[in-house]
Parts: structure tokens; sequence; C-alpha cells
């Protein structure tokens, strides 16, 4: 039986699952340097796709995982990991996020078979919209990974309204996301699950001016100590954010941050 939001053909369509992650890429100076340190910490397999020599897509046991591009090859100049959010339209997600004071860095701009765009919300956290098929597999990457993503910023309230409203949560279309409002933070679900969270401190708290806000990306592992020790032996850092080591912040060789984690997301 397909999945809901599935072609005949094994392809999912953006519009099927508008609003919810349905991506992450991460942008880097050095393509071999990068595929060498992600294999060691967490098993990713590479090879070439639709997109070009400066785009890699990686796998694990066959299922994708994420993809890598080179700096210039997106537009961009900042090392970072970046999660792309499913739109039924790129140009029209452009102009509301234009109109509500989001700027944009990249596109839309064509990237067979789809269309991407680089916006950042009116804080500066940069995540893209991606309009068109889904990578191969995709519905293998939602179960797989990463466990899900979250946005550290100055008032989580009000950046919930922002990709609300752009992004098209809580619409009265029935394959929306929907939001909830939970231990302070925003969790977002599609099809009843966690695909990411919102967080900015207590409610009573004013916003923190020195916040510099940003897409963080979860990734589910089964050893967190065995990836913080290959980050470390492979030119990249790390530290646990918890007693009990279920979960740590690393840095590639390059700068960019991830989180791995043995949590589930709900």
């Amino acid at each position: 039986m397909k999945s809901h939001g599935t072609a005949a053909n094994g392809v999912v369509e953006s519009r099927s699952v508008f609003g919810a992650p349905c991506w992450v890429s991460l942008s880097t100076r050095d393509l071999p340097a990068a595929e060498e340190f992600y294999h060691a910490v967490l098993g990713w397999e590479w090879r070439a796709g639709k997109l070009g020599d400066q785009y890699r897509f990686a796998s694990v046991n066959g299922v994708p995982v994420a993809g890598l591009s080179a700096v210039e090859a997106m537009g961009m100049t900042a090392v970072a990991w970046t999660p792309f959010f499913a739109v039924s339209g790129a140009d029209e997600t452009v102009s509301r996020s234009q109109e509500r004071g989001g700027t944009t860095a990249v596109g839309p701009i064509s990237f067979p078979p789809g269309r991407a765009a680089l916006l950042a919300d009116r804080d500066g956290a940069v995540f893209g919209i991606w309009e068109g098929e889904l990578v191969s597999g995709w519905e293998e990457w939602r179960r797989a990974a990463p466990v899900f993503v979250s946005l550290h910023t100055r008032h989580a309230f009000e950046a919930a309204i922002f990709y609300g409203e752009v992004l098209g949560w809580e619409s009265a279309e029935s394959d929306c996301c929907k939001v909830d409002y939970e231990n302070d933070e925003v969790v977002l679900r599609s099809r009843g699950d966690v695909v990411a969270r919102i967080h900015s401190g207590a409610v009573e708290e004013a916003p923190d001016p020195s916040v510099r806000p940003r897409w963080q990306i979860h990734f589910a592992v089964a050893d967190v100590a065995t990836c913080v020790s290959a980050a470390r032996a492979h030119g990249g850092s790390a530290r646990y954010t918890d007693e009990g080591m279920q979960e740590a912040v690393l840095s590639d060789p390059d700068g960019a941050r991830f989180f791995v984690s043995t949590r589930p997301a709900a």
C-alpha cells in the first residue's frame, strides 16, 4: 500500500507534507574533508546525484540521511547545517516571508526535480524551502533521521507566528502541520510525529538580545560517546549537553554545529 501523499511511482511531492522539514543540508568549504569526517562520526556513505558535482547525498544502509554542498553551490558563504521545509509553492512562500519581515538569500532557483530558496526569518535564522519531488526514499528518511530540527531564538511565540504564516502551519488543509505549546516550547507535529521545536526560555522571561537565532539539526545515533570520540579524533570538537551523556553538540572541522542524541523527539 502506498503512503499518504506518495504517487504510484513512489515519488513524494512537497505539497503532500507542506510546512514540515523535508531535508537537511550542510554547506562546507571542503567536500572531501566533510565526507571523511561524517563517515567516521556517523557512518555515512556518499554518492553524487542530480544536483551536480558540487552536491553529495549521504545515506546509511541505503536510507538517505542528508545532503552536502560546496558553499558556492548554493550561493552561500557561511558553513552551516540548514533545514529545508516542504512548500506547495516556492514563489508564494518567499513573498509571504518578505511581507512578514524575512529576507531572501538565494532563489527561488531550479534544482530539477524542484525549486529551492534560502531564507532568513526576522531574527536572522537561516532556513530553506523546497517545492517539488522529495529525495528518493524520503519516507525512510522521515523515519530514520534526523530526530528533529530545533530553533533557538529570542522569542519562541513570535517566531512560531512567523513560520506558521509563512509555511502554512495550522491551516485548514488536512496535510498541514500542527502546533502545540509544551513546557515553554513550541512543538511542531506532522502526521502525529514531532518534527521541530522552537524555544527561547520560559514564557515570562524577556527576550534575550544576546541570543543568535539559528536552526539546529539533531541526529539519532545508537551511541553518543562513540560519536563524540570520533569527532574529536577527526579534527572536530564535542561536548555533552546533559549529565546522562545522552546528547552532545558536535562541530565538524569546518565549524558546522550539529547535535547527536539517543533521545526520542517526543
